[in-house]
């Protein structure tokens, strides 16, 4: 450890001079070197001070050897997403916080608990973090930069900067000249690559994460592996595997008491019913996941608005008209334009398809635009339009909507 660090810490502390320190012990210049670390000190005059301080220097030894522990300890944990686990050892480390900045593991320190903050989702106290530790980063070995940088693209991610946090991610890569590296870092390239719809390279990287995390025996992040690949097999119309990984989710989600995991699972099993046309098995999976879901929040949002579109495909317009109004009121509360639009074209195309079709045309569809959204989504509706005008035998506004889709 930093001991003249260390030293001058515990004096101040304890409301002790230099000279009450290092009487009959060494001379005041020679303290004052020592804690300013701009002088060795022999063990023997270590020990002495410490012992006037009524600290052993084997309980510092001891206390590095615990940090280097937990530290580990801490990482692990996280990598194997041990919530309770990883709370235990953080409230560990926090009681022998003081000590760490005298330790080598003072920005090892700093930067996890950056990326504890990410993991806690606190995104406010995560930049403040960040920030920190930017103007720390010049001190940094070559391995807490690239730490730095790796948790900065996953902070990004979660701010929903995708685009930005991919280039870090391709960076970092390049620079480790496309060696493997953890499943960690190959996770969250395939959920950057899900998010920009890069199907493609969402699936590879999330099948070298899965066999990283299988040969590790890391069963939450093999189930959420999992749910990654099936969400991009069904992206990419490779059905068969998709509802493999969905099963195999389903199956262990129980037994590894991830009961948090099945909504999203379920949900995401519907959509996937939903694009094979099984659309009673679809409806099955989304009001399974509404029933799991305990909060009105935007994923309830987004599964009732599914049980609405389901039940209008199915032709139960009393119970889908129910749900797009529940749908819509929850939208307005919860500031989601985009299913407000959606709830009112349905509820509009059950009273009047002339003016559903109309309101499709003039605010759902431009509003989609705008705010550039999936290309699946978009091709829906454009169809949809292209259909009605083709039926109405309106032949060049059905031909333009086409034209899009293509």
């Amino acid at each position: 450890m930093e001991f003249g660090a260390l030293i001058k810490y515990y004096r101040t502390q304890r409301g002790i001079t230099q000279a009450e320190l290092a009487k009959g012990i060494c001379s005041v210049p020679h303290l004052s070197k020592i804690e300013n670390n701009s002088k060795e000190a022999n063990e023997e005059t270590i020990a002495l001070l410490l012992e006037r301080l009524q600290i052993s220097m084997e309980e510092m030894e001891e206390n590095e050897e615990k940090i280097k522990v937990l530290i580990r300890e801490f990482s692990n944990r996280i990598n194997f997403y041990l919530k309770e686990e990883i709370e235990e050892t953080y409230q560990k480390l926090k009681l022998i916080e003081h000590l760490i900045p005298f330790s080598k593991y003072i920005y090892i320190w700093e930067l996890f608990k950056y990326r504890y903050l990410l993991f806690k989702g606190k995104m406010d106290e995560a930049e403040q973090q960040k920030d920190l530790l930017y103007k720390q980063k010049k001190n940094f070995s070559q391995h807490e930069e690239y730490l730095f940088r790796y948790y900065n693209a996953v902070f990004l991610m979660w701010k929903g900067q995708y685009k930005n946090a991919d280039d870090i991610f391709d960076t970092l890569h390049t620079e480790n000249n496309y060696q493997a590296t953890d499943g960690e870092f190959l996770y969250h390239r395939a959920l950057v690559k899900s998010s920009l719809e890069q199907s493609g390279h969402a699936i590879h990287f999330g099948k070298l994460a899965l066999q990283m995390f299988m040969n590790q025996h890391n069963f939450i992040r093999i189930l959420h592996t999992l749910m990654l690949l099936g969400i991009n097999y069904t992206n990419s119309n490779i059905y068969e595997e998709a509802e493999e990984c969905f099963q195999h989710i389903i199956r262990n989600a129980e037994l590894l008491k991830e009961k948090q995991l099945l909504p999203q699972i379920y949900h995401n099993m519907g959509h996937l019913q939903f694009k094979m046309k099984h659309f009673d098995q679809a409806l099955f999976y989304y009001e399974k996941s509404l029933e799991l879901q305990p909060n009105i929040n935007q994923h309830y949002l987004v599964t009732l608005y599914s049980i609405g579109e389901i039940n209008y495909l199915l032709g139960s317009q009393e119970k889908s008209t129910e749900c797009f109004q529940e749908v819509n009121s929850l939208a307005k509360d919860l500031g989601a334009k985009r299913y407000r639009l959606l709830s009112e074209y349905y509820l509009l195309l059950m009273a009047s398809p002339v003016k559903g079709y109309k309101f499709l045309e003039s605010k759902v569809i431009p509003y989609l635009e705008e705010v550039n959204e999936s290309i699946e989504d978009l091709t829906h509706y454009y169809k949809m339009l292209a259909d009605y005008y083709n039926g109405k035998g309106m032949v060049l506004e059905a031909f333009n909507y086409l034209n899009k889709i293509t």
